[in-house]
């Protein structure tokens, strides 16, 4: 039998009973509870993927000192929105080219057309653009571009005159225009030519003289030598047509200059009032600049900002408007730089 306890015994067995658990242990015991912590918000972080709760995760929850506990992690940084639902996608707005009519099959057409009447034909056609764009597009066959009596006829180093010492009617000089070396135009071409320069006097741009009109097939064989004599061939054909590849020929081109102080040779044209005038309302007459900065490779021809083209108001007006830069462009036609020999 075991004999009862001292009182001495009995007070150190009461002291070991409640005495407070180490300092180590318990730090070791709240460091597992912060680990753990730790731990399901990195895991809640990773399933949701955002940012947000990444944040959440790294910023460690503050313990309370008094009492040893861990606070409750609370993420702070806003949800990133998620983007709204659309109920219906919008309709691409998609707008149908013109059909292109068959105009020689169209009696109205035809009958215009062989009447010689170039303004009738262009309304039986429905206007400028829908004649362009079915001779563009080889669907006009009965519409010749070689016929030199139409306003629409194209002249270049590839398509000569036809005939090639053609020469037409109804010549007349521009009322009111200083007429330096004599010359003449087709009448049409030659009232419209009247009318614009008047109209860039009128505007203060200065005045305009006509510096050659109308060559025949004779003239310009004797213009095209003297180029060649100071030129050669090949410098002569940029800046001079063979005979019978004229536009001069038909009656329908003119070369302008600009008269400030007495009227200067053409070559000075360029950068006048008067050019930058003619350059922006010239097709408002019926005229367009036949040979532009950047297109030699397609006219064959060095920039000639004096070098006018009638092609009447209403196929003007389409030029102007589409932006085109030269009559083979505007017509669907091979590019003509040389003769091709």
């Amino acid at each position: 039998m075991t004999p009862p306890a001292t009182r001495r015994e009995a007070r150190a067995a009461h002291l070991l009973a409640t005495a407070p658990v180490p300092v180590r242990h318990a730090r070791a015991r709240r460091a597992a509870r912060i680990r753990v912590g730790f731990a399901a918000v990195a895991a809640a972080a990773l399933g949701i993927g955002g940012a947000a709760a990444i944040t959440a995760a790294v910023i460690a929850p503050e313990l309370s000192a008094s009492a040893g506990l861990v606070a409750e992690a609370t993420p702070t940084a806003s949800p990133v929105p998620l983007p709204q639902a659309v109920s219906e996608l919008p309709a691409p707005k998609v707008e149908a080219a013109a059909a292109i009519a068959d105009l020689c099959a169209d009696p109205a057409f035809v009958a215009a057309l062989e009447s010689g009447d170039d303004e009738a034909t262009l309304a039986a056609a429905g206007g400028a653009e829908p004649f362009r764009a079915a001779v563009a597009s080889g669907t006009a066959e009965c519409v010749s571009l070689a016929d030199p009596a139409r306003l629409w006829v194209v002249v270049n180093k590839a398509r000569a005159s036809d005939p090639i010492d053609y020469r037409p009617g109804g010549l007349a000089a521009p009322a009111g225009v200083r007429d330096i070396a004599g010359g003449s135009l087709r009448g049409e071409a030659a009232g419209a030519l009247a009318d614009m320069i008047a109209a860039a006097r009128a505007a203060g741009a200065g005045e305009i003289a006509l510096e050659s009109g109308f060559r025949s097939y004779a003239t310009q064989q004797s213009t095209y030598g003297r180029q060649v004599s100071s030129r050669g061939a090949a410098g002569a054909d940029l800046v001079s047509a063979r005979p019978g590849y004229s536009e001069h020929q038909t009656g329908l081109a003119a070369d302008v200059t600009a008269c400030t102080y007495g009227c200067d040779d053409m070559g000075t044209f360029g950068g006048t009032a008067q050019q930058e005038w003619v350059a922006a309302h010239s097709w408002e007459f019926g005229w367009i600049v036949r040979y532009v900065e950047g297109r030699t490779e397609i006219t064959g021809y060095s920039p000639e900002p004096w070098h006018l083209r009638y092609i009447g108001p209403e196929l003007a007006s389409v030029y102007h408007e589409g932006g085109w830069q030269s009559l083979e462009e505007f017509f669907g036609l091979p590019a003509a730089p040389d003769y091709g020999d």
